[in-house]
């Protein structure tokens, strides 16, 4: 497992994390089997997607905020909407690996999602197979 440190800049973004991931792989020697990208934070998410229109993170994120609004919970922290996002969403993604390499389409890309920023965050890749 290798474990990352990230520093998210908005309220709310995604961040591009395919060079880390592919890097922890190569590390890893693992040429066939598959990696988990899992962030332990309860107002963050991890998601593959669209990565070469960065139109596509900022539609994502403004559809979340259409499903989610941003009144009427109960939580003193005033960051519901945030949990939710990331429950919506989810901790994280399994990414098969295939010669070495996480297998994306052209398009993909694998994003952490931040819904609580600007914060200090981690993500993990956990990686198993054979090399």
């Amino acid at each position: 497992m290798k474990t990352f440190s990230i520093r998210s800049k908005k309220t709310e973004e995604f961040i591009d994390i395919t060079r880390e991931v592919r890097e922890a792989v190569r590390e890893s020697g693992v040429q066939e089997g598959w990696c988990v990208v899992y962030t332990p934070h309860t107002t963050a998410a991890v998601t593959v997607n669209e990565n070469a229109d960065p139109d596509v993170p900022r539609d994502m994120l403004h559809g979340l905020g259409r499903m989610v609004p941003e009144s009427g919970y109960h939580h003193g922290e005033g960051n519901s909407p945030a949990h939710i996002k990331s429950s919506l969403v989810g901790c994280d993604q399994t990414v098969l690996i295939r010669g070495g390499e996480p297998v994306l389409g052209t398009w993909q890309g694998i994003y952490f999602c931040e819904f609580d920023g600007p914060r200090n965050r981690k993500f993990i890749v956990g990686l198993h197979g054979s090399s």
